[in-house]
């Protein structure tokens, strides 16, 4: 359904060192750097047919938070969502809405995780149970 998610940055390269090595827990590589006509850099990640980018805003705004979006990676394992979580906090992240647990919804059972990224936006690890 999607082709691809882009969030903006304030601090782009602060914010490729973050995601590099968060992302590295779900197996993710390098991202491929863009340089648009306009100068701005973006960065986008490849994994599995998905893409998730990072920009400088290209209308030389400040990057905001969108209230109520969530970003959601797909995890492997429980253990695979507690070390996304984890890392992401070592690195600046703030853990939101309690600690990486299972929880029960009318969309099953889901091993899930909450963070705020450090340019606030709202990313989730999921794994869903069997």
């Amino acid at each position: 359904m999607l082709n691809h998610i882009m969030l903006g940055s304030n601090d782009i390269e602060k914010s490729k060192k973050f995601y590099d090595t968060v992302l590295a827990t779900l197996g993710v590589r390098e991202p491929m750097k863009n340089v648009a006509a306009s100068g701005h850099v973006r960065y986008f990640y490849m994994h599995d047919g998905d893409v998730f980018a990072l920009t400088q805003p290209i209308n030389d705004e400040p990057a905001e938070c969108a209230n109520g979006m969530t970003i959601g990676f797909k995890c492997d394992s429980p253990e695979q969502v507690t070390e996304f979580h984890d890392v992401a906090v070592a690195n600046g992240a703030t853990s939101i809405e309690g600690p990486p647990g299972l929880r029960e919804a009318s969309m099953g059972s889901m091993y899930l995780c909450y963070f705020r990224d450090p340019d606030g936006h709202k990313i989730c690890g999921l794994h869903r149970a069997s």
